[in-house]
């Protein structure tokens, strides 16, 4: 592929109110396409509701737990399934599914994890064996689709990254782009209404992708969203 793609995929649909209010304005007012889908919270019903009636693609962002980095080292917030077994991951991305599609009335468009823990071990042979089942691609494990992190708040630590949120630096990596298809990560939210240790940069990441000069960008460097 010679052009240039990009797809703009907030993570975390469902979290909370004020996070599905940052998906929505991001897809209705900026540059959000897609989006990947927390089944297990509690506004998991009305993230569903809006994708029925909506143009956002929407997928499954599993959910198997959190962890904050502090004192330096990282420290769960919160771990499932109880019994970290091949089988009993299996059978929670299952569930997960299952309630995604029943929430729905459809299969997701494509799949992902919450804080990446589907890059190595059995929770990365479930997914591909999941993502190939259903003929959807799987972040950063089907071939053809770049994934970046780029536009992200924090390091690796947890330490602030304001000026990796800013449209100038978004800009920038529109620019930049390369050839083919680039799904870009974001977590936008329009109030902080949940725990979380990516809170505020939510707020930033929002403003920032319904920014009129981040589409500007897009049109200029001839990229198809």
């Amino acid at each position: 592929m010679s052009g240039r793609v990009l797809i703009v995929n907030a993570d975390d649909f469902g979290r909370s109110p004020g996070v599905n209010g940052g998906v929505i304005r991001g897809h209705e007012e900026g540059i959000v396409t897609s989006a990947t889908m927390l089944v297990r919270w509690p506004a998991a019903e009305d993230a569903a509701a809006y994708s029925r009636r909506s143009s956002l693609s929407v997928g499954l962002h599993v959910d198997l737990g959190e962890w904050e980095y502090r004192d330096g080292e990282w420290h769960a917030l919160y771990e499932l399934p109880a019994e970290q077994t091949p089988d009993a991951i299996a059978a929670e991305i299952g569930r997960q599914l299952e309630r995604f599609e029943r929430l729905t009335g459809r299969s997701p468009t494509h799949l992902d994890s919450h804080q990446h823990v589907h890059h190595s071990g059995p929770v990365r042979r479930e997914l591909r064996r999941l993502g190939e089942r259903l003929d959807v691609p799987v972040r950063d494990i089907t071939p053809g689709i770049i994934h970046s992190g780029a536009f992200h708040g924090q390091d690796g630590a947890g330490a602030p990254l304001p000026d990796a949120i800013t449209v100038e630096a978004l800009v920038r990596t529109i620019e930049t782009l390369p050839a083919g298809i680039t799904e870009l990560g974001c977590h936008p939210a329009t109030e902080i209404d949940h725990d979380s240790p990516y809170a505020r940069e939510r707020l930033q990441e929002v403003a920032t992708l319904c920014d009129p000069r981040v589409r500007a960008a897009i049109d200029r460097c001839g990229v198809s969203l």
